[in-house]
Parts: structure tokens; sequence; C-alpha cells
């Protein structure tokens, strides 16, 4: 008997319950009865946790991973940002030191003005030495970033131990003068036959010698790069 009872109240739960998603008009919600009610905001809010798990979280999930994968790397930068602080008296000492050889090869380039005096330097040398100049001509002057060139064509006559202690001389100037391309050969021809026979022979090279950029040098440096930057940015 109870179980029969059970049965029929089950079967009137059911019933009722069936009863009020009935005739339900989507139109008035507010009108549905409490299950249909529950039901509807129960299935509002699980579209909203999907909807919001797709919008946001995914995204942060994302960079979450993101993050994860630049974790070694910024571990290997700790480490080596915390090795240098450990060694940061020593890196300023090397750094100073750098910077005071730097400062000591550039006392060794002339400014612009200063290169005749140079070049009467470099003359003077080989004067000195008795050697005879048969050709002295400063070339094209070459700008290059930071500092500017200037090759010098020489040929000179002479004995050959003056003209290594010539080009020791050249080494040992104040400023800096390199010897390219040097060649020594026996003349042949004209005077210069006589010459060999007394043993005189013939030196030629180029001498280079540097000298500091001035003011309007740079400037025009700079504005140059920054055209080419401009045009190379054009192009693409």
């Amino acid at each position: 008997m109870a179980k029969g009872s059970l049965n029929v109240n089950l079967s009137e739960l059911s019933d009722e319950i069936a009863s009020q998603f009935r005739g339900l008009d989507p139109n008035e919600p507010g009108q549905w009865p409490v299950l249909p009610r529950a039901a509807a905001w129960l299935a509002t809010a699980i579209f909203v946790v999907v909807l919001g798990w797709f919008l946001v979280l995914s995204a942060e999930a994302d960079n979450l991973e993101s993050e994860r994968q630049r974790e070694p790397a910024l571990k290997d930068e700790y480490r080596s940002k915390l090795a240098q602080a450990i060694n940061l008296g020593e890196l300023r000492k090397q750094r100073q030191q750098v910077q005071e050889y730097v400062t000591q090869l550039e006392k060794q380039l002339p400014g612009k003005a200063e290169m005749d005096a140079l070049l009467s330097d470099i003359n003077q040398a080989g004067i000195g030495r008795g050697l005879q100049f048969e050709l002295f001509r400063p070339g094209q002057v070459v700008v290059k970033d930071y500092y500017a060139e200037l090759p010098i064509a020489i040929k000179v006559s002479g004995r050959y131990h003056d003209m290594g202690a010539f080009a020791a001389d050249i080494a040992n100037l104040s400023r800096i003068v390199t010897l390219h391309g040097l060649t020594i050969t026996v003349p042949r021809e004209g005077n210069n036959a006589a010459a060999a026979s007394s043993g005189s022979l013939v030196m030629e090279a180029t001498a280079r010698t540097y000298r500091y950029l001035d003011q309007t040098e740079r400037d025009a440096q700079k504005a140059a790069a920054q055209k080419d930057k401009a045009k190379s940015g054009g192009n693409k």
C-alpha cells in the first residue's frame, strides 16, 4: 500500500513539474512559475561562465603560458646580472682603464688645424735622415664614422739604413702615422742609375695619418646617416 502511494506521489510531482513548463510565454519570463525561472537562471549562469572562459580566461591562460615559457630566459638574465653586480667594482675599474686608453689614443689624433704641422713633421723626419723626397703628395681625405683618414704618397731616395731609421721615426711620432704598400727598389734610369752605384735606393709607400672630425663634419655625418636611414625606410 505504501509503495503504491509513493508511485502516485511521484507521478503527481512529475506532472506538477511538467505543468509548470507548459505554455510558457517567452515575452513574459517574470510571470513564469518558480521552477522555469530557476532553470532559466541556472542556464544563463552557465552560459555566462562558458562565455567568460572563452573571452577572458582563455586569453589569460595563453598569457600565463607565455610567461611560463619566458621564465627560463628571465632566470638566466637574472643570474647574469647577479654576476655583474657581484663583480661591479672590477667592471668599473676595467671601464675606467678602457676610457683612459681611449683618451690616450685620442690624443694621438690631430685636429684639422694640426694636419699641416704633422705633414711638416713627416717631411722633416725624412730630411733629418738624409733622404731626398722625390714625391710627397697628400691625397683625398677619406671621412670615416668617427675620424678622417689622409693618405700621402711618398717616394724617397737614400741609403737603406737611413730608410729604416726614417720608418722608425714615423712610428715614433706623437701622432698616429702608418706606412702601407712599402717597396724598396734599386734605381735603374737616368741620374738614379748613378745613385744606385753609390748604394742609394728608392722607397715608395703610402703614409696614412688620421685626425678628428670637426663639429661641422660630425654634423654632416649625422645628417647623412639620418638621410640614408630615412631613404632605406621609405624603400621598404
